[in-house]
């Protein structure tokens, strides 16, 4: 689609150039009855090369390219209501590449919503990352200290952000998978999650934004970027992001556990209770780990189901542990409702990427 796109602003573009050659009288150009003046000829060679520009802009992603085939598509418009009965059929033309600017410009407006919420939350002074070293471990039951110790953790700068990139596939209950790549960026002091996620449903750019700061959480899924799908900001969406934050923190940036915001129970020697206090909101999950320091599932019955807005309990089960920038951490996870009619697997999610303490967006 992509390249069908380029091919018709580029051949809208090179029609363009036969009203330049009209004025300027370069070749016969019978189906042109009608006398162009050269002044009106320099403006049909000045879309036509500005329709080329949109078309290397458009394929090399520039973010400037919808404004720009905006302007094209005025300045083509006005050309063919001057020479209507030669010209209308480009009106077609005109017509698709305005939809898809309009939909580039509203996908570029709802990203930069995010990137600006991560550029706010990077200005902040944020402090000179201390070692993490084994007597900062003492608090933590025994299974989290060899967590920290097999990921490691240990001898590297303490957490006071992270940037997680994903791929992977998402559904609703009922409905099919469809793929999905994400960037989030989360913050510890002032507990914040960014999540952005791009995804095709039946073929079509959706777009999602998880917003959680210290405050409140939300959530926005825009077909096109233009059509809300989801616009939620409900008081049950606050704890539910609270767990999804926590989840990250447990299984993504390990030794931000070290939080006194987080108080510890020995279950046994491989598992343990969390309990997270963000500002009197408390949510709490399980930890589970095996035998080699691995955490292999997180289970919680503090997130609601945002379609039933009903609490049930909810698990994030990893694997693959992989080396990423330094540390041992799970590359393959999935998201899992435990609904009383059964399991329901709503998520999987593959990491690309995880950088910590990153100092710009």
């Amino acid at each position: 689609m992509r390249i069908v796109l380029v091919l018709l602003i580029i051949l809208h573009g090179l029609i363009h150039l036969m009203g330049f050659a009209k004025a300027f009288q370069f070749g016969e150009m019978a189906q042109f009855t009608k006398e162009i003046s050269r002044p009106m000829g320099i403006l049909w060679l000045l879309a036509a090369l500005l329709f080329l520009v949109t078309a290397i802009a458009f394929f090399l992603r520039k973010d400037w390219w919808p404004i720009l085939g905006i302007i094209m598509v005025v300045l083509s418009q006005g050309l063919i209501f001057n020479t209507w009965a030669y010209a209308k059929y480009g009106t077609i033309a005109n017509a698709i590449i305005l939809v898809a600017a309009i939909i580039g410009q509203s996908n570029l407006t709802f990203e930069n919503s995010f990137k600006e919420d991560v550029a706010a939350a990077m200005s902040l002074v944020a402090p000179t990352p201390e070692i993490l070293n084994e007597k900062d471990l003492e608090p933590l039951p025994e299974c989290v200290q060899n967590y920290l110790r097999y990921v490691g953790a240990v001898g590297k700068p303490k957490v006071y952000n992270m940037k997680i990139v994903f791929t992977g596939e998402m559904r609703d209950k009922g409905k099919d998978w469809f793929h999905f790549t994400s960037e989030q960026y989360n913050f510890m002091d002032s507990p914040t999650r960014l999540f952005f996620m791009k995804a095709k449903i039946m073929g079509l750019p959706t777009n999602g934004y998880h917003k959680y700061t210290n405050e409140t959480a939300s959530m926005r899924i825009k077909l096109l970027s233009l059509f809300s799908v989801v616009d939620l900001s409900e008081p049950e969406l606050y704890p539910t992001e609270t767990v999804t934050f926590f989840n990250d923190l447990c299984l993504f940036a390990p030794a931000a556990l070290i939080d006194d915001r987080i108080t510890w129970e020995t279950l046994d020697a491989l598992s343990a209770k969390a309990t997270f206090n963000n500002k009197g909101t408390f949510i709490s999950a399980n930890l589970y780990f095996n035998e080699k320091g691995q955490l292999i599932n997180f289970v919680s019955k503090d997130r609601y189901s945002v379609s039933e807005m009903k609490a049930f309990p909810f698990s994030t089960p990893a694997s693959n542990y992989q080396e990423v920038n330094g540390y041992k951490l799970p590359n393959y996870g999935e998201a899992i409702w435990h609904y009383p009619d059964g399991d329901f697997v709503y998520g999987k999610f593959r990491v690309t990427d995880v950088v910590y303490n990153v100092l710009s967006p």
